[in-house]
């Protein structure tokens, strides 16, 4: 864990729970993209810096969630580097307590206050075209989160952030989290198209070609889409959908995945209404989701 591995002449990343990309932009110095979870992964990203003799002098985060924001804060103290994030997911970055407050819907318990989805703080900038160091290209990845947005650099790397999950963890999980779903399949139909020397995922293997994968992660949101439909032939409120998919998946409940997967299903459920596919009524002061 937290192997440095290079797979271009400029271009690297960092194996761990989240892949960090590391990026040579002159003799000795680098920029990141993403940071890792925490505090811990700043320090081994620290002593890979320290090792090689270089100097960070910019973080791009792909987008705001803990696990790809966590180091910021540690790294920006200890080399004084800038820290860029597009759009909304800067002011997550700046004011990360937004995270678990938007999945849960409201001030976060204790339970949710926690290092995997609350980041330290830390002083972010809007990514421009004009902060990109000369060469890099943005690639704009909505879906999975409100902004998150790809890179590319000048050896032809793509930095792919979280558009897709590896199959191994589809398999397992089954329902993977996503913010806006018809964005997240657009997303994924576009990286189906797109040529690069290595793409680097960060939550599945690096690779030449990414279609397939894509493809499958596409399969998996129809799969759990109809899925929703099936349930819905009667009126469902929320709570009865969430908990008929948990037992139907095989999944575990705590409050983590309960708004994480809750976030989730909300978010398909306005896609299938938005669609047609899916009514929403209100009775008994209940609201209920049922098939059309």
């Amino acid at each position: 864990m937290y192997e440095l591995i290079q797979v271009s002449e400029q271009s690297y990343y960092i194996q761990c729970p989240a892949k960090i990309g590391l990026v040579k932009l002159g003799e000795k110095e680098v920029c990141l993209i993403d940071s890792g979870s925490d505090k811990d992964a700043g320090r081994k990203v620290r002593q890979i810096l320290d090792a090689n003799g270089w100097k960070l002098t910019a973080i791009y985060n792909t987008h705001s969630n803990a696990d790809h924001i966590g180091g910021n804060k540690y790294l920006q103290e200890q080399t004084g580097c800038k820290i860029y994030a597009p759009g909304i997911e800067c002011d997550f970055t700046r004011h990360p307590v937004l995270e678990p407050s938007f999945l849960y819907g409201g001030y976060p318990c204790k339970d949710l206050r926690h290092k995997f989805l609350l980041a330290q703080e830390s002083n972010a900038e809007y990514l421009t075209k004009e902060v990109l160091p000369e060469g890099f290209e943005i690639i704009s990845l909505p879906g999975h989160f409100f902004d998150m947005t790809g890179f590319r650099t000048p050896d032809n790397v793509v930095y792919l952030a979280d558009c897709l999950s590896s199959r191994e963890t589809l398999d397992k999980y089954r329902i993977g989290f996503l913010y806006d779903v018809d964005a997240y399949i657009r997303t994924l139909e576009m990286v189906k198209t797109l040529n690069a020397r290595m793409f680097v995922p960060a939550h599945a293997e690096a690779a030449e070609d990414i279609s397939e994968l894509a493809q499958y992660n596409i399969e998996k949101v129809w799969e759990v889409a109809g899925k929703i439909l099936e349930l819905c032939e009667k009126p469902l409120c929320f709570e009865t959908i969430l908990q008929k998919l948990f037992t139907g998946y095989s999944l575990t409940m705590n409050f983590e995945q309960y708004v994480l997967v809750g976030s989730t299903v909300r978010s398909y459920l306005a896609w299938l209404k938005d669609t047609g596919k899916l009514n929403a009524r209100f009775e008994d002061n209940m609201l209920l989701w049922e098939k059309l």
